[in-house]
């Protein structure tokens, strides 16, 4: 693609070896792969995927930032959300996706400031490399609370505490539908005669069908709307529900209410791919380098949570979240007209304002046996837009 830099010969390689593994899919499957089987492979793919292999993918050097990336003072925001949810549960944390494990770091100094540690503070990690690397940022920047970290393979059978989840439900891979004027068609991948990657449509079938189905019912949609559906992130959600025992899960993602998210006007979908920093349109460039997104359904999230039996405990912006907790408090006790003053304030500009951040990316808590308003979620409340 023009105007995206090009990779070395190392991660060409690479991508040439995903590409390989795909095409050994595609025809192992018949000669069709669903887009969501294909995004589950060119993201965790063993040893190819994206993030499950050892590219540079979070910070300057990566192909996006996060937020916990761009300052601390994220993390001391959350912080006292999480404490008081603890105190509420129990007195342990489950961070799911941890990225470069800045974000554990910088909220186990966080909690360790409010004398609000966590007994344990758990990573579920499936990548080895991002194991790693969480390793290595932990033991850097909090070498005396390493003992309190540990890794998980899987979800565990039953949680009381805290579930944080920044930027995971978008990773979560989804499948492409099209509502067409006689019947509701699965977009999928297949190969065309030079052997290169093509869109092919199907028939929707079974949970897929149904869904689309009373999306269609619900929404004004018209021939030839593409957009997403995530069948894995509603399951995710309901895989908590079914462990949590008592307890709250903060998920932090860019997304939208249903309404908004299938808005006659956006009839191309929310697909979106990020390499070095720029974004662009097409999974199907140097698959295994790139980052593969879809936007949040967050109606479905709380549809699945509500029918699986946990409380929607709040929904807002990621700005007013951060507010409501005190960032601009924290902010303030760095020295005035100081470098890192205004490092933080720029960052903490692009987290909270909603031309940048801060209306984009959301927060919505899920729980079960916690009855008080949560701190963040004090002004600004938006369930009511769910």
């Amino acid at each position: 693609m023009t105007g995206l830099p090009l990779p070395s010969e190392d991660a060409l390689a690479h991508s040439q070896a995903m590409f390989a593994h795909l095409v050994g899919e595609i025809k192992k499957n018949g000669g069709w792969l669903s887009f969501a089987d294909y995004m589950a492979q060119v993201l965790y793919a063993p040893g190819l995927g994206y993030y499950a292999a050892g590219a540079q993918k979070f910070g300057a050097a990566g192909d996006f930032v996060t937020a916990p990336e761009m300052t601390p003072l994220f993390a001391q925001a959350l912080a006292p959300q999480v404490a008081e949810i603890m105190a509420a549960s129990a007195p342990e944390i489950i961070e799911v996706g941890a990225g470069s494990g800045q974000l554990a770091a910088d909220l186990l100094q966080a909690l360790e400031t409010l004398q609000a540690l966590p007994e344990h503070y758990a990573i579920l990690e499936l990548s080895p490399d991002l194991q790693a690397r969480q390793r290595e940022t932990l033991a850097a920047q909090v070498p005396h609370l390493l003992d309190r970290v540990h890794w998980l393979h899987r979800l565990p059978d039953e949680f009381s505490g805290v579930i944080v989840a920044n930027e995971l439900l978008d990773a979560l891979p989804a499948h492409l539908v099209v509502w067409g004027p006689k019947e509701i068609s699965e977009r999928g991948v297949s190969l065309d005669a030079a052997g290169r990657f093509t869109w092919n449509d199907r028939p929707a079938s079974g949970e897929l069908l149904e869904v689309a189905t009373e999306i269609a019912r619900s929404h004004s949609l018209h021939d030839g709307y593409l957009s997403e559906i995530s069948l894995a992130a509603r399951g995710w959600t309901a895989a908590w529900a079914d462990r949590l025992r008592k307890g709250a899960l903060l998920l932090f993602d860019y997304g939208f209410p249903a309404h908004e998210y299938y808005h006659p006007q956006r009839s191309e979908g929310t697909l979106m791919c990020h390499y070095r920093h720029q974004a662009h349109a097409d999974p199907f460039y140097l698959p295994g380098l790139q980052d593969v997104t879809v936007h949040v359904d967050f109606t479905a999230i709380i549809a699945t949570a509500h029918a699986s039996g946990l409380d929607l405990l709040g929904y807002t912006s990621q700005g007013q979240f951060l507010l409501n907790c005190g960032i601009l408090q924290a902010l303030e006790q760095l020295p005035a007209a100081s470098p890192a003053y205004f490092r933080a304030a720029g960052a903490v500009g692009k987290l909270t304002m909603p031309h940048e951040m801060g209306e984009l990316f959301k927060v919505m808590a899920l729980g079960r046996g916690i009855d008080q308003h949560l701190l963040g979620f004090t002004r600004g409340d938006q369930s009511h837009r769910l």
